[in-house]
């Protein structure tokens, strides 16, 4: 049986593997962190001296230590029509590496803002059946018994998932300097108030959720060029400065106000030279914990 020192070792190899399965179940960067150490937690208590895949075993632990934080997760809103938006993953625009190894592990394969909305809305094992196939890769033979269903169940719980996804999550603009592109003349169109060109990077249908929770009334979900059109209108007068980033790996905006103070994250899906979706946080609650290391040094 390993010393506790070279299973310490062994779980420090792939704590970033088993924090991102986490991040993209959760949502949640401190739920991920969470799982992760619940994870370290059963694994210290573990016999594993027969375990050939110690990747693979941590990632089935946390996978059940995910569904049981899903099954047992409270609502988030007492209003239906609150929008919850998932926490972003922040690194510097100019380089995939400068977030660290955990944040880039997240960023490998990223899941952007708007997949992540639709894994909210997901059941729980559609969801880890989702993840773990699509995205990881895990056999359904795998991840049956983590869900504790058939490999014929699971499979077709994948498959539904991945309906939903492909049916409500838009396909994002992989060229990040086609998305910076775009940014950054939906950038200088708000600066300028020149709101036609704003109009001319916006797609007709586009989707804005934004997130400042607590605050009474100022969560919303709008749709439609003009109506989004006319929320950058209010936001122009403010004065705010503007940081082009990678927010789950796709180019994305951190907006400060004259006094530095982060008062959004703005995640964009794009394509076709469009912003199809743009998803805020402006909880100043949550905006407080985020790690803006990687883009302030």
């Amino acid at each position: 049986m390993p010393t506790p020192e070279r299973l310490a070792e062994q779980f420090e190899a792939h704590r970033s593997h088993v924090r991102a399965v986490a991040y993209r179940m959760l949502g949640s960067v401190s739920e991920a962190e969470d799982a992760v150490q619940e994870a370290w937690i059963r694994l210290s208590r573990a016999d594993v001296s027969g375990v050939d895949n110690l990747r693979g075993w941590l990632t089935t632990v946390v996978a059940r230590v995910c569904l049981d934080m899903l099954r047992t997760r409270t609502s988030r809103r007492e209003d239906p029509l609150d929008v919850h938006v998932p926490d972003p993953i922040i690194a510097r625009a100019d380089s995939r590496r400068d977030a660290g190894p955990e944040a880039d592990a997240m960023l490998a394969d990223s899941v952007g803002l708007a997949l992540l909305v639709v894994l909210e809305k997901l059941e729980p094992a559609e969801r880890l059946a989702f993840v773990l196939h699509d995205v990881f890769g895990m056999a359904f033979e795998e991840i049956a018994p983590v869900v504790d269903r058939s490999i014929v169940a699971t499979r077709q719980l994948a498959s539904r998932a991945r309906r939903r996804v492909q049916g409500q999550a838009p396909t994002s603009e992989v060229d990040l300097r086609k998305q910076r592109k775009v940014v950054e003349a939906f950038l200088a169109a708000v600066q300028k108030g020149d709101f036609e060109a704003l109009v001319a990077v916006l797609d007709p249908e586009i989707v804005l959720r934004a997130d400042s929770g607590a605050a009474k009334g100022m969560s919303r979900l709008v749709r439609g060029a003009q109506a989004v059109v006319a929320q950058a209108a209010a936001f122009s007068k403010l004065g705010l400065s503007s940081q082009v980033v990678l927010v789950n790996g796709n180019i994305g905006v951190v907006s400060r106000l004259p006094d530095g103070r982060v008062l959004s994250v703005i995640g964009f899906t794009i394509a076709s030279g469009k912003v199809l979706e743009m998803d805020i946080l402006a909880d100043p609650d949550r905006l407080t914990r985020l790690d803006l290391s990687a883009i302030e040094s």
